[in-house]
């Protein structure tokens, strides 16, 4: 039987389930582990989450729209999530992304 979704605003099922899935399951969780810590949890089990989510997260513990959040506080937890994720270690069982690089065949035969 899996647990009730987390009832909060801004919070959909997908962002349920995977607060769910990092420990995060009840509002109090949440208020206590704060919106960075949570969206950082969620980025570390190896889901995507973009930053919508890291401004949902705020907007559910302001009790507004996610779109709400004032622009200050958006960048202050931009930076923040951009400091954490900088501290992640590289994936494993890949190499760290590199640059681009375009290479283009040509045929020898064609003259």
């Amino acid at each position: 039987m899996s647990a009730p979704p987390l009832k909060m605003r801004n919070i959909g099922p997908k962002s349920a389930a995977w607060l769910r899935q990092v420990g995060l399951r009840t509002p109090e969780d949440l208020v206590e582990a704060g919106p960075l810590e949570a969206f950082m949890r969620i980025k570390r089990a190896g889901f995507k989450p973009s930053l919508n989510l890291l401004y949902s997260l705020e907007g559910a513990l302001r009790d507004c729209h996610w779109q709400d959040v004032p622009e200050d506080r958006r960048a202050e937890l931009v930076a923040a999530a951009e400091e954490a994720i900088a501290e992640l270690p590289a994936p494993r069982n890949r190499p760290p992304a590199g640059p681009v690089t375009t290479t283009v065949m040509h045929d020898d035969d064609a003259s």
